[in-house]
């Protein structure tokens, strides 16, 4: 299926006829800079492939998928190092066995992302990186009694917003957030939804969101592609995604032929 997308803004990540599962029909895509795009389907339907093909974690059985740099030049993402290369990072949805190292500190579990950039002569500057730690505790509103606490120590959301922190502080041009408000409480689901458009409206990060819930389809998304059969069965502008049009594209009703 070809999925088009507004011109306004430039192309940081292009999917070129993947086929997540062999005999499945061709995924185009386009996603560009400063939008946010939503991923929803029946659980077991495809988003979950799509969105690790996006950073390598998936291989499909054909085509392709290109990071885009500034300077227009394609690097072809099959595996996470790549996707770095390119300015994709990923939030990975099961946080306690994909995403934290509980056995660090919340200081040590956010810098993993950017130690290279707080590192001068091969020694690490952990001044700079607490300063860092410390703007994102308040943009976040994250919550924690010392950067050294063990990051066990945390509840689930501020846990979360760790894991946030640290990839927004890499500086992505993409990035991939897998179900990334599941099992936190409200208070703290409002407070990534305001992350999540600042970073795409501010700092014109491409979001690329999979999620469980389609109010946030609803309240976050500038389009969202509707998953059936591994493949993209309808894509829905802000203008006609309603909770009806998505459950009506998730059990195969509409146009999404």
């Amino acid at each position: 299926m070809q999925v088009e997308t507004a011109t306004a803004h430039r192309a940081v990540l292009d999917v070129h006829g993947v086929r997540l599962v062999a005999g499945k029909r061709p995924i185009d895509a386009v996603i560009c800079e400063g939008e946010i795009v939503g991923l929803a389907g029946l659980e077991g339907q495809g988003q979950q492939r799509f969105l690790k093909a996006l950073c390598g974690l998936y291989t499909p059985a054909e085509g392709r998928v290109d990071g885009r740099l500034p300077d227009g030049r394609n690097v072809p993402i099959t595996n996470l190092h790549r996707a770095a290369k390119a300015g994709i990072a990923y939030l990975p949805g099961e946080r306690k066995t994909e995403g934290i190292l509980p056995v660090l500190s919340v200081l040590d579990n956010f810098a993993i992302g950017t130690l290279p950039q707080h590192a001068r002569a091969g020694i690490l500057r952990k001044g700079l990186l607490r300063q860092r730690l410390e703007s994102y505790r308040h943009r976040l509103s994250m919550v924690y009694a010392s950067p050294n606490a063990p990051i066990t120590s945390l509840s689930g959301g501020n846990q979360q917003k760790v894991l946030l922190a640290r990839w927004l502080a890499a500086s992505p041009r993409v990035l991939l957030l897998n179900d990334p408000t599941r099992g936190v409480d409200m208070a703290t689901k409002l407070k990534l939804y305001d992350a999540f458009r600042t970073t795409a409206t501010e700092d014109g990060v491409a979001l690329v969101l999979l999620s469980t819930e389609i109010e946030e389809f609803l309240t976050l998304c500038d389009r969202t592609l509707v998953f059936r059969e591994d493949a993209v069965f309808a894509e829905l502008d802000r203008a006609t995604t309603t909770r009806a049009s998505i459950l009506a594209a998730m059990f195969g009703r509409g146009n999404g032929n």
